[in-house]
């Protein structure tokens, strides 16, 4: 491809010569003779001109170089843009395999895959142009939108709803029983969980992640919610739009997290919490208590630059125990000499 056609592609200035032929796309390190590479922050510059990449991607151009640049108004994303053409190719419709389960009342929109293995439950609908990988398992009334990805060895339960272009990796399960008991005399009597889940549309689910269903009505993940792997999504549980969680974080029950909040790898939240929309949770922390807007860490939490400040007085606090000890080791002599006088 050349240079000048991913130049109108992406709406771009170049800078050098535009009749440079394009062969692939690749970071920094890694980048040959015939990529295209881009820096998103003027301290990668020095890295960016001992590149052997053909081009690079840049906000502003690097002055005195005879590097080629093309000069875009987001290199990252014209990155990303430019990884989908070159290399994400469109799926081609495999229809149904005659190695696949498939129950009474099924619907199935154009263009669907459903490959060997998998076992679709009675009542389930499957959106046009959706890909039911190898293992997959769909219960009783699961609804699946369009243009969704469902990788091996998913398991979707019964009465679960599905949005479009939604993505959900291998090994996830969306759908199990929430986790609750009542205890009576000493023993554990298992609450029925009969609710759904609800997932909105855009929402990417990483592997092995597990959506509790309600115990009544509906677990919810907004759309453009995207989720790592390993996540524990507890009943009752609420997420808004376009937030993102990353792995490892536990969520307990009936908790609600709002729109656009970022929470980091290892979090814990404890149950019927509320967290306000545009909140941001640093890397294991544990959230006890409902949380106004801000940006938070630690366990339990604290706003994060009262944590920093916290952070720096734990690192010193061995010093400060031996300067405490010398002063009373200091006064213990001054006492003495006092008593002697």
């Amino acid at each position: 491809m050349k240079l000048k056609d991913i130049a109108a592609l992406l709406e771009g200035e170049i800078i050098g010569t535009s009749d440079v032929d394009i062969k692939g796309v690749a970071g920094l390190e890694d980048a040959e003779e015939g990529d295209i590479t881009f820096i998103a922050d003027k301290k990668h510059i020095a890295q960016a001109l001992k590149t052997k990449a053909s081009c690079i991607m840049v906000k502003d151009v690097i002055p005195d170089t005879d590097k080629v640049q093309l000069k875009v108004s987001d290199p990252y994303f014209a990155f990303v843009r430019l990884l989908e053409h070159f290399y994400v190719k469109p799926q081609e419709p495999a229809g149904i395999s005659k190695l696949a389960f498939v129950g009474e009342d099924v619907s199935f929109g154009d263009n669907v895959s459903v490959y060997a293995f998998a076992y679709i439950s009675d009542g389930v609908s499957v959106g046009r142009n959706t890909v039911v990988s190898p293992g997959v398992f769909l219960g009783r009334g699961v609804k699946v939108g369009e243009d969704c990805l469902i990788y091996p060895n998913v398991v979707i339960r019964e009465g679960v709803t599905i949005g479009n272009r939604v993505i959900i990796h291998a090994g996830a399960v969306v759908g199990s029983d929430g986790f609750g008991y009542v205890q009576r005399e000493g023993r554990h009597h298992k609450i029925p969980q009969v609710g759904g889940v609800v997932i909105g549309d855009d929402v990417e689910i990483g592997a092995n992640v597990t959506i509790d269903r309600a115990t009544t009505g509906t677990t919810e993940i907004g759309k453009g919610t995207k989720i790592d792997n390993l996540v524990q999504v507890a009943h009752n549980v609420k997420i808004g739009d376009n937030s993102v969680i990353v792995a490892q974080v536990g969520i307990g029950g009936s908790t609600r997290i709002g729109g656009s909040v970022m929470v980091g790898g290892q979090v814990g939240i404890a149950d019927h919490v509320n967290i306000e929309s545009g909140s941001m949770i640093g890397a294991q922390s544990g959230v006890m208590s409902n949380l106004p807007r801000g940006v938070y860490s630690g366990t339990p939490v604290i706003p994060h630059r009262d944590w920093l400040k916290s952070v720096s007085l734990f690192a010193r606090l061995p010093e400060l125990n031996r300067r405490i000890k010398a002063l009373e080791e200091k006064l213990e002599e001054f006492e003495r000499r006092q008593g002697n006088d």
